[in-house]
Parts: C-alpha cells; structure tokens; sequence
C-alpha cells in the first residue's frame, strides 16, 4: 500500500491525540503539530510499532504567523506528501463580554482558530494539487451555527473557518481536493474546562451548566469525531466537500448512498433564513 501521510494540528492532547491515534491504526504515517514538543514526543512515543509508517513531530506557534509560515516549509522539506490535513488546534481566546476582553487576545484567537488555518491550507493545496488530490478536514467547534454568547472571538472565528471552507471547496473542486468541516459536539477537554474555571459570571449561565454536565456525564465521544475524520480522508466520501458534517448528529456513513442529492443541495451548509423559511407573510416581498 502506497504510503499515506496525515498533518494534524493540536495534536498532543484531547481530541488531537484521539485523532493521531485513530489514523495510525488506520495505516497512516503522522505528522503531528502543536506549540510544545515534549507532548507531541510522548504522543508518538505510546503508539505502537507498526511497518511501513512513520510519526514526525513539530512544533508550532499557531499564534505566530511566522511560525506557520515556517512549519509549512518545513514539512514540504521533510515529507514526501500530505494527503490529509487536519485543522484541529484551537483556543477559546477570551471569554466574557466583547467590551471587556483584551483585544490582543480576541486577535490572538483569530489568528489561531482562523488564519492559521488559512495559511496552511494555502501552503498545502498546490502540493496536494501536485499529488492529484487529497482531503482537508476543518474543525468548527461550537459557535459556528448559533451565536454563542461571551465566546465572541472564538465564534467568529469558527463561522468564517466553515465559510472558508465552503468557498475553497468550491476552488479545488476541480483538483480532486475535498474540504469539509466537523462539528464534534461538546467533548471532555481541558479547552472546555477553561469554562468551568471562567466560572458562570464570565462565560454564562447556558455555556457553564453544558461544561458541567459534560464534565459529570462524559460529553461527545472523540471516537466518534474521528472515526468521521477517518471516513472524510478516505475514498469512501469522495463527492462529498464543502459541508459542515455532525459528528454527533448527522448519519454521514450513508451520505455516500445520496451523492447527487447532497452536491446539489444547499444542506449541511451556512445559509441565511428568511421569513419565508419560518412561514412569516410580512417580511419578503
């Protein structure tokens, strides 16, 4: 089997790790990404010997922009190929009203949850372009479908990502890329704990009593987010891009059985909602 290559970003922790786990089992070499190295070493340290693969570990600033502009040269010197690319780091940025957050940090979070992502899939596309396809998974976390109240950076930033990707989903389209975008549904994280730390005053009373039950209750499964993952790099979802995917909701396993339904269809996707949609007769024309 030809040799297959994954870039994951934040993967030294959580969700990160469960996906680095999960692709290597499925057969793949790694490339995992995030800002401290020693976790990234003990990550690929416990995964099991297996022939034919190898883990590259890197570390990454998300938040400074030279540093993603650095780790993207720096893969293309080191690896052969990136056939899936996965968008995972994130952070919350600052949680509490707009008027009262720090703004370089509110900045921070868009560079992070945003345009890096941003730059390394305009770093990666052409190469992927070279290699006659590949596969970009996107994670949108919460805020990206209904306003989140005290999570203005973090929301914003997950909104465009999904946009994002819809827009270049169209654009490689052509060059056999996919692009989609997955909504994990709210998992036991030390990101989510930051919440419960925050406390009910800044990040509210909805956002405080979710990341307590989920902390009591185990929240969504991070097995099933990448067994989604799995299924958006491999063969099995071609003609399947430009979507924001549930993990937790959508039964996606089976979308392959409706492709021409879903590609001509605005479904799974971010879409303004006119009156008319809610069955108002005063508000269009």
């Amino acid at each position: 089997m030809t040799q297959r290559f994954v870039l994951i970003t934040g993967a030294s922790r959580g969700l990160g790790e469960s996906l680095a786990r999960h692709f290597w089992a499925a057969g793949y070499s790694l490339c995992l990404v995030a800002r401290g190295k020693a976790g990234l070493q003990k990550v690929a340290a416990s995964l099991p010997e297996r022939k034919g693969q190898q883990t590259t570990v890197l570390a990454c600033d998300l938040a400074d922009p030279a540093s993603v502009d650095e780790l993207a040269a720096r893969v293309r010197k080191l690896l052969p190929s990136i056939d899936v690319l996965v968008n995972n780091a994130a952070i919350h940025g600052p949680i509490g009203p707009l008027w009262e957050n720090d703004f370089a940090l509110w900045q921070q979070a868009i560079q992070v949850n945003l345009l890096a992502p941003v730059a390394l899939c305009r770093a990666f596309v052409p190469w992927m372009k070279e290699a006659g396809g590949g596969s970009i998974i996107n994670l949108s976390g919460g805020g990206a479908t209904s306003p989140r109240g005290n999570f203005s950076a973090y929301g914003a930033a997950k909104t465009a990502l999904v946009r994002f990707s819809e827009t270049l989903a169209e654009e490689t389209k052509p060059l056999g890329i996919r692009v989609n975008c997955i909504s994990p549904g709210a998992m036991k994280t030390e990101m989510l704990g930051e919440v419960l730390e925050q406390g009910a005053n800044a990040a509210g009373e909805r956002e405080f009593a979710i990341a307590s039950r989920v902390f009591a209750e185990g929240g969504a499964s991070m097995d099933r987010v990448a067994e989604l993952a799995l299924f958006l790099a491999s063969d099995r979802s071609n003609g399947i891009t430009g979507k924001l995917i549930s993990a937790v909701w959508d039964d996606w396993e089976h979308w392959p059985d409706h492709l021409d339904e879903l590609s001509s269809s605005d479904a799974y996707t971010l879409r303004r909602i006119a009156g008319r949609d809610r069955g108002f007769t005063w508000g269009d024309k």
